[in-house]
């Protein structure tokens, strides 16, 4: 899953596909297992998110909504504690 690549609403609902497939494919590479954890967790990494950006020297406000933010939080939730 190539979060980077991910510029419109077409891009995120493909990665939404493979995050699924990942999850039934692979559960143990999955921290958070159940939705309330995922959830939970996906709170937790949206409050984050923009340390992770600031960290990895991306040019991304994390307060401007756009879909690769959104798949950024989806990917971080799979395995934030």
């Amino acid at each position: 899953m190539k979060i980077e690549t991910i510029k419109s609403k077409e891009d995120f609902i493909n990665f939404l596909a493979q995050l699924k497939e990942d999850f039934t494919k692979d559960p143990r590479s999955w921290e958070n297992k159940t939705l309330a954890d995922y959830l939970e967790a996906m709170k937790r990494y949206a409050q984050d998110v923009q340390g992770y950006y600031d960290n990895t020297s991306q040019n991304i406000d994390a307060a401007l909504p756009s879909w690769k933010v959104f798949a950024d939080i989806l990917m971080g939730a799979k395995v934030y504690e």
